[in-house]
């Protein structure tokens, strides 16, 4: 019988000790993320941030940036300079001009195949990489649709800086 109190008591002390000495990788958390909690919900939410020197990555980058708006907004160099057809001229000559962050539509760059075969606004979209920069090109068949998307990497984050509309 005192083997086993002893044997018990011995487990809800290494129990108690194991459970109170946390080291902030708690449920397997990496090095990477951070643990947050709401006030008085008792649950913990694992938030994982990028480290300080990975570069992130841009196929990512433009699934988040066509998903979630808000993301959208902060990943945009406001006020951007825009190059679009000039509608007021006969020939829809290019034009510069600024868009705001309230004046802004949500763009959407995610991509399927599906897109080139489709039966109305058929177009391609390819990426080109050069050094910190990606350009999105989308490049419609006999439709009109064509457009460029620059982006460059600042501080290991990815953001558009301008764009050229010409679509008519």
């Amino acid at each position: 019988m005192k083997l086993k109190t002893l044997l018990f008591s011995c487990l809800s002390v290494l129990l108690l000790i194991s459970c109170s000495q946390g080291t902030g990788k708690e449920r397997g958390t990496s090095g990477n993320e951070t643990e947050e909690s709401e006030s008085g919900a008792g649950e913990r939410v694992a938030v994982v941030t990028p480290e300080a020197d990975e570069e992130e990555e841009f196929d990512q980058f433009v699934e988040q940036f066509s998903k979630d708006e808000s993301f959208q907004l902060r990943r945009i160099k406001f006020p951007i300079s825009v190059i679009i057809p000039d509608t007021g001229h006969v020939g829809m000559a290019p034009m510069k001009e600024s868009i705001g962050k309230y004046d802004w539509e949500p763009l959407d760059l995610t991509y399927d195949s599906t897109f080139l075969t489709r039966p109305y606004d058929q177009y391609y979209q390819v990426v080109r990489y050069r050094n910190d920069t990606a350009v999105v090109e989308i490049r419609g068949l006999n439709n009109g649709i064509y457009a460029d998307y620059y982006f460059t990497l600042i501080d290991r984050k990815w953001y558009l800086v301008t764009l050229y509309e010409a679509s008519f």
